[in-house]
């Protein structure tokens, strides 16, 4: 079977992905900025109200995953938050200025988060060789990867998914993600042959503010965007779940 893993931007997303039978949920904040680290309140509101796997993303800021040591302490002590409050599993990944897996500080994140699955997570999509970094995965004994091939979409990069599985697919599991939905997930699988696939099922939200200030959106125009975001669709989950029973 099939596994199916929402990412849930936020506690409402999270519940959706549970009503609609979805295996798992990995949870994050801020999907707009790629997903961030989720705050203490949203763990807690979802470790009390979600009853299917939860692995949380431990991402610390947007951009690149290039971390200093202070940023690695910020993520251990997420990560043994998450472990204390009694989640499945963390979703981690750091890399070197050269595209390669940065050996030592991933593995004091792996450390950290013994007990718990580990999923290393679209960083391998901008390493310089993914093949050779799951070499190393495997070595550090990461139980998956989510990964859209190397390419924006996994429909673009299902060859290289499709390589990834057929290589190392019995060693680590291969998780395809990124632009999947219920209009070509089924073939996705087919001709990648992976068994667990990762979609956001996402739909933009936009603000029901009436008021406007001009000063407001002066200074929100310059620092970010403050009249949409998103969240999971409820229908068409159960759309990608209907399709793969």
């Amino acid at each position: 079977m099939t596994k199916i893993e929402i990412c849930a931007v936020g506690l409402n997303s999270a519940l959706k992905a549970e009503n609609a039978s979805a295996h798992r949920i990995e949870l994050c904040e801020n999907l707009e900025s790629g997903g961030l680290t989720p705050s203490y309140g949203l763990l807690r509101k979802v470790k009390s109200m979600v009853s299917i796997p939860v692995h949380v993303l431990i991402r610390p800021r947007r951009g690149d995953y290039i971390y200093d040591n202070h940023l690695i302490d910020v993520m251990v002590e997420d990560i043994l938050m998450v472990k204390s409050l009694g989640f499945e599993g963390v979703v981690i990944g750091v890399l070197d200025k050269d595209g390669n897996l940065d050996e030592s500080r991933f593995k004091v994140l792996v450390e950290a988060a013994e007990g718990v699955s580990i999923t290393f997570h679209r960083a391998i999509d901008v390493s310089s060789n993914s093949m050779k970094l799951l070499d190393r995965l495997i070595a550090h004994k990461v139980d998956r990867v989510l990964t859209s091939g190397g390419k924006l979409t996994a429909w673009e990069g299902k060859e290289t998914i499709a390589e990834m599985q057929e290589k190392f697919g019995s060693h680590i599991k291969i998780m395809a993600g990124s632009g999947i939905h219920s209009g070509n997930i089924v073939d996705l699988i087919h001709q990648t042959g992976v068994n667990e696939v990762h979609l956001s099922a996402k739909t933009t939200l936009y603000s029901e503010m009436n008021h406007d200030s001009i000063a407001y959106n002066e200074c929100s125009a310059q620092l970010f965007e403050d009249d949409w975001w998103y969240e999971s669709d409820e229908t068409e989950i159960r759309k990608v779940m209907k399709l793969l029973k």
